[in-house]
Order: C-alpha cells, then sequence, then structure tokens
C-alpha cells in the first residue's frame, strides 16, 4: 500500500483537482459534532487537517469555529482549497506531509486525515501526530466508504472492475484495521459511523467517477468505453434523473498526546 513508487500519493490527484473539489463527497454534519465533543474542542482551538486536498473536511471544520492548519503536499489541490477557503480568518495552508507535516511541536488539539491515511507511512505519520498534537490531544482517521449493495452500487462496482486496471488490482481506498492500530498503538480507539448521501445528475455521476485517480487520464483511449458504460449504467438505474451514491462515513479517533 505504502509504496511511493507505485502510487505517487502526494502526485496522483494533481490532473483532477477540478473534478476533486465538485463532485467528491464531503462529510456529514454529524461528523463535525462529534469531532468537537469526543475531542474535547472548544471555537478558536487548532486542528490540523493532514492531506486536506481541496478543504472538503477543513471547510466544515472552520465553520465551527476551529483554527486550521491544512497540510497538502499536492500543489493544485492545495491551490484549490487556498482560493475556497480563503474567506476564512482560522485557515492556514501549509505544504507539508503527514509524516514532515511543519507544523510546531504541540501546536494542534486535534490532528484529523479524511481520505488520507491510507496513503500515510503509519509509524512516521504516528510518530509526527505525538510530536504535533498538544498535550491530551487527539487524532482522528476519517472515510466516507462507498457501500455496495442496490442494483446501481453493484453495477458501478462491476464497471470499475472490468474498465478501471488500478482499482481492480487493489489499489487502497482504506487502510487496514491493521495499520489504524497500528497507528494509534495503545490509545483506545472510539469509532463511529454516519449516513451520507450523493445525488448525481449524468453530468455529476461522470465527474464523480472520473474525479478517482484510478480512472484513464484525458487521452487515453481506455476512457471513452468507460463512459459510454456509464451513461447505460446511469440511463438503466437512475429515478427522476439522478442516481444516488450512498456512503458508510467511517471515523476513528484516539488521544495520542
Amino acid at each position: 500500500m505504502h509504496d511511493p513508487d507505485r502510487y505517487r500519493p502526494t502526485e496522483r490527484f494533481g490532473d483532477r483537482v477540478d473534478d476533486y473539489r465538485r463532485y467528491r463527497p464531503g462529510y456529514p454534519p454529524s461528523l463535525t459534532r462529534w469531532l468537537l465533543d469526543e475531542a474535547g474542542l472548544a471555537p478558536g482551538d487548532s486542528v490540523a487537517d493532514i492531506g486536506s486536498g481541496t478543504g472538503l473536511l477543513s471547510r466544515d471544520l472552520l465553520a465551527a469555529g476551529l483554527q486550521v492548519k491544512a497540510v497538502e503536499p499536492n500543489a493544485a489541490m492545495r491551490a484549490a482549497a487556498e482560493t475556497e477557503l480563503a474567506s476564512f480568518s482560522g485557515f492556514t495552508s501549509i505544504a507539508g506531509t503527514a509524516e514532515a507535516t511543519g507544523l510546531e511541536t504541540a501546536s494542534v488539539r486535534l490532528l484529523t486525515a479524511a481520505q488520507a491515511f491510507h496513503w500515510f507511512v503509519p509509524l512516521k505519520a504516528r510518530a509526527e501526530a505525538k510530536r504535533v498534537l498538544a498535550p491530551g490531544g487527539a487524532a482522528a482517521l476519517i472515510w466516507n466508504v462507498r457501500r455496495l449493495d442496490g442494483a446501481f452500487a453493484i453495477a458501478y462496482e462491476d464497471l470499475l472492475m472490468r474498465r478501471c486496471p488500478d482499482y481492480a488490482a487493489g489499489q487502497p481506498h482504506q487502510a487496514s484495521i491493521g495499520e489504524i492500530g497500528e497507528f494509534f498503538g495503545e490509545a483506545k480507539v472510539r469509532e463511529a459511523h454516519f449516513d451520507y448521501v450523493q445525488q448525481f445528475d449524468f453530468n455529476g455521476l461522470k465527474g464523480r467517477l472520473l474525479s478517482s485517480s484510478y480512472t484513464p487520464k484525458a487521452g487515453d483511449p481506455a476512457r471513452e468505453p468507460l463512459l459510454v458504460e456509464l451513461r447505460a449504467i446511469f440511463d438503466t438505474h437512475q429515478q427522476n434523473d439522478a442516481v444516488a451514491f450512498e456512503y458508510d462515513c467511517r471515523a476513528y479517533l484516539a488521544t495520542m498526546a
């Protein structure tokens, strides 16, 4: 999983930023409330959002009144977040990685990684998290996991398996329980699940598909057949010109400092 030569985790979304920003799922409001309650946060507290991408979770944390240090190694994604979140006075954008954040020691109360930890090197990321967290500080790992029940979800998954070799080969989408445990060590982990749904017309569904780094790039001859099949799947399963992506939003949190 943590093979930088194969997966290029700090580069791989650079050509998909607009689709990522527009079509990737955000997070349910109940997740933000849970994070604040579990970490004992109050408005004005500092949070590090690691692998913050285009700022999908950072926005929610900022809206809750937190000071957010968004750490993102990909320049294009970081620039998108800087544009999107410029109106928030508590937002700071940082070029860094999970293993070398550039943050001051003991400077944040909460560290989050949303849709990102499966690209980290767990033990190095753990050491860095423990360094930057203030005493009593917590870390949270979060994923939106696409549900595979229902006719549309099954057909979409089959399309990915047949038309996207990187996906079929097992490109990481969520860390294993073992890797999550390796990161948290002996700390007591609290876990929560939340429902989340996106509704898409065909253009939205196309954007959601192409936001994924395992799909063929523009100019790849494999892209057009993929989109033709996607159109057929949409036409078969749409209701009122829309299909639903249903997610299980999974969050794992533990006090680490």
